[in-house]
């Protein structure tokens, strides 16, 4: 049997549902539903080159004193966006990580489309935890769809707890989140992660390369935390 038919005898069994709503989907490979999909809140318009916010508070840029020199995200982290990430984070629909990077790779700047791909280090008890790493999949798609190098050169040796519910002073604590680097790639890098909130594990992982004498280093996420 094709792996098409599999997937339609399965979708018979347990008909395939849009990751955001639940609606029935149509095509056992679809992940969003037509409305899910109109509905994905795209970040129009100008955003700040390097934070990705479309405007700042009145403190300012959040990336000012960042070590990568830019940022850009697609989508803000809501709505159907939102569930895209969790899907592929908690329940393993590595299908989705397809999605993402098609609408990563479909909408990213021309100016931004050369270097190797990065992707940010899970820490290693959550990868043994989960039995993959979410970022390392979407980065991988994201790669071989620009036809890109991927460097998997960051690992990561600390123990944060998870980032969900901390603030911005916890998820930045100096010593908190600890990178190195294995070997450093040539030429301009695009550190990849799937939610760009504030920045931290993002920072670390440019600083950690920049120790290392690379410059050009740009943060692509897939949802931006507005």
């Amino acid at each position: 049997m094709t792996r098409r038919g599999l997937a339609e005898l399965i979708a018979i069994v347990a008909p395939p549902a849009c990751v955001a709503c639940r609606e029935p989907l149509r095509r056992a490979d679809d992940q969003l539903c037509a409305g899910c999909l109109r509905a994905l809140p795209w970040l129009r318009g100008r955003c700040c080159p390097r934070c990705a916010l479309p405007r700042h508070r009145r403190d300012g840029c959040p990336a000012a004193r960042a070590a990568f020199a830019r940022a850009w995200a697609p989508m803000a982290y809501a709505g159907p966006a939102r569930a895209l990430v969790g899907a592929l984070k908690f329940r393993a629909a590595l299908a989705v990580a397809e999605v993402m990077a098609a609408q990563l790779a479909a909408t990213l700047p021309r100016k931004l489309r050369r270097g190797v791909v990065v992707p940010i280090p899970a820490q290693a008890a959550r990868r043994r935890s989960r039995g993959f790493d979410p970022v390392g999949v979407l980065a991988s798609s994201f790669a071989a769809r620009l036809e890109l190098p991927l460097r998997p050169v960051l690992t990561r040796h600390d123990r944060a707890a998870r980032q969900l519910r901390a603030g911005r002073t916890a998820r930045t604590a100096a010593g908190r989140i600890v990178i190195h680097v294995t070997a450093a790639p040539a030429g301009p890098v695009l550190l990849v992660d799937d939610v760009h909130t504030t920045g931290a594990t993002l920072d670390a992982c440019a600083r950690a390369l920049a120790n290392d004498g690379l410059r050009d280093i740009t943060a692509i996420t897939y949802a931006r935390t507005l």
